[in-house]
């Protein structure tokens, strides 16, 4: 009578471990890929190697947004590669960056387009 008992309590809690075991890990909202780990190692120490495989790490994560759960790039990435660009000197690839933040996130177009200005006319003067 008293293993039934222990069975009784025993029971349910198993089935309650064994269910909660099998539940799947959460999908992130956004894939970052590397990103946090080379750019800490940029900051860490500024290099052109390291800012060089940053880069990679952003268009890497672009490249694999859609295995996120939302599809889409995360908030200010192609911003950020599109600073990297200009910080590099290539304008153009920084303002194709800049107008896909602005259509992946509209709520950043005032800001985006203001950047885009400002760097239309450094170049317009610099030519």
């Amino acid at each position: 009578m008293r293993i039934s008992k222990k069975i009784k309590v025993l029971f349910p809690i198993a089935v309650a471990f064994s269910i909660v075991g099998c539940v799947q890990q959460p999908q992130a909202l956004y894939n970052y890929g590397d990103y946090s780990d080379s750019y800490y190692a940029n900051k860490k120490n500024m290099s052109d190697e390291s800012t060089l495989k940053l880069q990679q790490s952003m268009e890497q994560a672009i490249e694999k947004a859609g295995e996120s759960i939302s599809g889409r790039v995360p908030p200010g990435m192609y911003a950020n590669l599109g600073y990297m660009y200009l910080k590099s000197g290539n304008p153009n690839g920084a303002i194709s960056n800049f107008k896909k933040e602005k259509s992946v996130y509209p709520e950043s177009a005032r800001f985006m387009d203001r950047i885009i200005k400002k760097v239309e006319l450094v170049e317009g003067k610099l030519k």
